[in-house]
């Protein structure tokens, strides 16, 4: 079988969630990563045109996006279905990795970008282990030169950060009844389980949101299928942000 050759940004989780797709089916891959805040140009340089990560090489054909990348992982590796072949728990499947994608993700990352910018320190975190291509220690070199151009991107403002924040309980609520109901963590891990643990995981990052998340059936699914998420934000959103999370 062919190696993946996977394409990131250090601390992605659209890209954790589908380099553990790759580790559950078994692919051999690399994963090697772009400087952050110049992805979208090398990118574009490469011939890939959404401009985002996860991206790869996957049979001769360039693949963008960790829900197109998916279904390109189910035609090459068949054995371990991520999309079931019931029709039906087909579509409950993909509703629910549509939704992880596309509102879940955004809350975790743009809750992220906030978070990085107010602990400027937690950069290097997501960069242990690095998938850039240059040694470790050029890398810890580097962020001091580069953080201020990574930050520069991570503009978030502060009433959208804590609408994100506002968000949570029932994002979370959300996961928690898709676990109960057997949707989320079952035998086979499903699309859906690698894009809600990845971003669980994300969140887990977080020193103000981790004592929340690690009990709920949510942290037990990202703990299971992302366990080795890297990276750590330390305390920086004030207390009256922080809604019930428990």
């Amino acid at each position: 079988m062919e190696r993946i050759r996977l394409t990131g940004i250090p601390g992605s989780h659209p890209v954790v969630a589908v380099q553990a797709m790759l580790d559950y089916k078994g692919i051999p891959y690399v994963r090697r990563d772009l400087p952050t805040g110049l992805h979208r140009l090398l990118l574009r340089l490469r011939g890939f045109h959404g401009g985002t990560v996860p991206v790869a090489w996957v049979g001769g054909r360039r693949v963008e996006g960790s829900r197109a990348l998916t279904r390109a992982l189910d035609e090459l590796e068949p054995e371990r279905l991520l999309l079931p072949s019931d029709p039906v728990q087909r579509a409950r499947v993909e509703e629910l990795e549509r939704w992880a994608d596309d509102e879940f993700q955004h809350t975790a990352r743009r809750l992220a970008h906030w978070g990085a910018r107010h602990d400027p320190a937690s950069l290097r975190t997501f960069a242990t282990p690095s998938y850039l291509p240059m040694p470790p220690w050029l890398v810890q070199a580097l962020l001091p030169v580069l953080t201020p151009l990574i930050r520069t991107g991570f503009r978030v403002p502060d009433e959208e950060a804590r609408a994100c924040l506002a968000l949570l309980p029932e994002q979370l609520d959300r996961v928690d009844a898709a676990v109960a109901e057997g949707l989320l963590d079952g035998d086979a891990p499903n699309a859906a389980d690698f894009q809600v643990a990845a971003t669980v995981a994300l969140l887990d990052c977080f020193d103000d949101l981790r004592p929340h998340i690690e009990p709920r059936p949510a942290g037990a699914l990202a703990r299971r299928l992302v366990p080795d998420y890297a990276g750590r934000i330390g305390p920086v959103f004030p207390p009256e942000w922080l809604p019930p999370l428990d």
